[in-house]
């Protein structure tokens, strides 16, 4: 049976259309569905989650294999129905719930739309770092998650992703390989988690967000508005050592760069 079968069958079995307050757009493309497993299997998970089963594009393929997976659903006769069929279910906001998983799970998720940068940044910084992650998202936030400096797309997103995770394209896919169909094209990625010497990941992403507050400004401009008591004056020995303008902008530093810079501004000031 095709996902498009599938989907069908379910939505008349449940009398179910997708719900645009919650972002549902079903995947059917056969194709993608399985390059998403086939990335998923890579990691050869022992814990995997689901955020969004939905009507079981993922789950009814991923379920058999790993019985054990956790799903989390908003929509509430969705997840009644996954309770239904023996999975352990989370009926909630995945950026609400509590995110006591371990650290060598694995998340996998056609996203909803709306939450998919904020899901990323709080994977990144918040609680211990999940193995990896295969995740679709709409196509620009995928090119912003995976952007390199002096590009258009490069920013906070870009920065805070790139620091903890090896971040690879599985596919892309067009706006007719879901149900109903959405107005733009997805992008899948596959995040593998990888070592940072960062220690305090929310301080790190405060400083990040900081260097690109005002994305047009020079970066001191932004660090002097943030503040925060720091000694800011060693931004312009770490500007000379580098060789770099003093009218530099955030865009133009790569992320190994702002990491040696945080950590120059702040290792020695009991910040980090």
């Amino acid at each position: 049976m095709t996902a498009l079968e599938r989907l069908e069958k379910r939505q008349n079995e449940l009398a179910l259309v997708a719900k645009r307050s919650l972002g549902q757009n079903f995947l059917v493309s056969d194709a993608v569905i399985n390059k998403i497993i086939s990335a998923v299997e890579d990691f050869n998970p022992k814990k995997l989650i689901e955020i969004g089963p939905g009507c079981g594009a993922l789950t009814d393929l991923l379920l058999p294999r790993h019985p054990g997976m956790k799903l989390i659903e908003l929509d509430r006769g969705l997840a009644s129905f996954w309770r239904a069929q023996g999975a352990e279910v989370i009926e909630g906001d995945a950026l609400q719930i509590d995110w006591n998983f371990s650290s060598d799970s694995v998340l996998v998720s056609n996203l909803p739309y709306q939450i998919s940068s904020s899901l990323v940044i709080e994977r990144s910084v918040m609680g211990a770092q999940l193995r990896g992650m295969v995740l679709m998202f709409q196509k620009e936030v995928a090119q912003r998650i995976r952007a390199q400096p002096q590009t258009e797309h490069y920013g906070m997103l870009s920065v805070v992703a790139q620091e903890f995770w090896q971040i690879e394209t599985v596919c892309d896919a067009g706006s007719r390989e879901f149900k109903p169909a959405p107005k733009v094209s997805s992008r899948v990625l596959k995040f593998t988690s990888k070592a940072s010497s960062v220690t305090d990941r929310p301080h790190y992403l405060r400083f990040v967000k900081s260097c690109f507050q005002q994305r047009r400004r020079v970066l001191s401009t932004n660090l002097a508005a943030w503040g925060q008591g720091h000694d800011l004056t060693r931004f312009s020995v770490w500007i000379e050592n580098h060789k770099k303008s003093d009218k530099i902008r955030a865009e133009e530093l790569s992320v190994p760069e702002l990491n040696s810079l945080y950590h120059f501004l702040f290792s020695t000031s009991g910040q980090v």
